[in-house]
């Protein structure tokens, strides 16, 4: 039987090392998956938190999905969207009915990266104005525009910016100037946002996009009024506001189906993809009738509205409707947030606990100067591997830990993962 070792040395060999796998020295090299757990070509057996970066949202190779999805792969594989597909249209009304406000009409492609590059596309050609309006420490994809839209550095690569994004202060109230008040961070933020539409613009923009909650910049969580203090700002200016929720959509935050749901505000375009099709390749890009309608001459993508993605995304939103999963993010989401607190004031590494439904992470730093600790980081995620259980890793400055299970996790499961964290903490404490 082939090993790790032996299949990562002809990685290796054929693979963009830019590419690099978690676990330094000792990736994990997946073998099989079933529900919560994923088994490494040793057949060891780990507790997934983390779900291919928010990805598999209820579960590896969940039955009542994957039976819809052979279904459809034996009834009509591909078109593209030159034909039409019923399951398209579904899937298409079944965002329609979920999202909030006025979004109605649907473009489907294959990643978030394109979702967020059709919804930037929509709202310059809807406003005919350029500039688009970032946060720092924003992740928005992997193409030259999504790179230029995301705010952190590690992620920016090629060196090809577009100079019609402008990025702001995000509210990130932990690494805030010392001593400053949640409303003093939003006031800061405020008119950080006001001096870049004078300064730094013509007075008018295109969008403000921003995720509900920052995903890849370590699960950075807003003061509550945030949104409603900045999306006037924005509409004088002449823009719409894009939420991007490619890691915060489908429940995630706990309660609601849309994390931007839980701040009052309505956006004019949303974005998803990643734990919609429960690791089916998916990207959505939502909109109001009137800014979809302003996308006039001739685009298409080959692999957007597949129709077996479409049954398997379909299959997993009904799936989620079914079992209630927004409501089982809170409740788990809650016991997680409370041992997540308990941590905090245990294990001086710990610099904050913070997040949402089943979307918490720890941020950890060295004790007494609050500076980030990436290698403890990193260490601590490879502890927890060790006990198997997988995490993430996230933030600017790569110490931030995300902890991201199925959103149909079990009480029997977080207890285990409870208990594998705060053994690691101990140990790197």
């Amino acid at each position: 039987m082939t090993n790790s070792a032996a299949i990562m040395e002809r990685y290796s060999q054929v693979m963009f090392p830019a590419a690099a796998p978690y676990h330094g020295d000792d990736p994990l090299v997946a073998d099989r998956a079933k529900d919560q757990y994923i088994w490494d070509v040793e057949g060891k057996r780990y507790l997934d938190f983390f779900g291919g970066i928010l990805t598999v949202s209820v579960g590896h190779c969940n039955d009542e999905i994957t039976e819809r999805t052979l279904a459809q792969l034996q009834r009509l594989q591909h078109t593209s969207t030159i034909y039409v597909n019923e399951s398209m249209v579904k899937l298409a009304e079944k965002v329609a009915a979920l999202t909030p406000g006025r979004l109605q009409k649907c473009f489907f492609t294959n990643s978030g990266t394109e979702a967020n590059e059709t919804a930037v596309l929509a709202a310059r050609m809807y406003t005919g104005n350029p500039i688009v309006i970032t946060l720092r420490h924003a992740y928005s994809g992997r193409s030259m525009l999504a790179m230029s839209l995301s705010a952190q550095r590690p992620w920016r690569l090629g060196g090809v910016v577009d100079p019609y994004v402008k990025h702001v202060r995000n509210p990130y109230t932990f690494r805030a100037p010392a001593g400053m008040t949640r409303e003093q961070v939003v006031d800061l933020c405020v008119q950080d946002l006001e001096e870049t539409i004078a300064t730094s613009t013509e007075g008018r923009i295109a969008a403000f996009m921003a995720e509900p909650i920052q995903g890849a910049g370590g699960f950075i969580v807003p003061p509550e009024d945030y949104f409603r203090r900045v999306l006037p700002i924005v509409r004088a200016a002449g823009g719409v506001f894009i939420a991007d929720e490619v890691q915060t959509g489908w429940g995630r935050t706990g309660g609601k189906w849309c994390g931007i749901e839980h701040w009052g505000v309505e956006p004019d375009l949303m974005t998803f993809a990643k734990g919609m099709g429960n690791g089916s390749p998916i990207g959505c890009t939502i909109a109001t009738p009137e800014v979809a309608d302003a996308v006039k001459g001739l685009t298409f993508s080959t692999f957007g509205g597949n129709p077996v993605t479409m049954a398997t995304t379909l299959a997993t939103i009904e799936y989620m409707e079914a079992h209630d999963t927004p409501s089982n993010c809170a409740a788990q989401g809650a016991r997680m947030a409370e041992k997540l607190a308990e941590f905090a004031a245990e294990f001086p590494i710990i610099g904050e606990a913070r997040g949402m439904g089943l979307m918490q992470a720890i941020e950890i730093v060295q004790p007494r100067t609050l500076e980030p600790d990436a290698a403890r980081a990193a260490a601590f995620v490879d502890s927890c591997k060790a006990k198997g259980l997988l995490l993430g890793k996230g933030g600017l400055y790569g110490n931030v830990v995300r902890i991201a299970p199925h959103l149909n996790v079990s009480g029997d499961d977080m207890d285990i993962a409870m208990d594998i964290i705060g053994s690691a903490l101990a140990e790197l404490s």
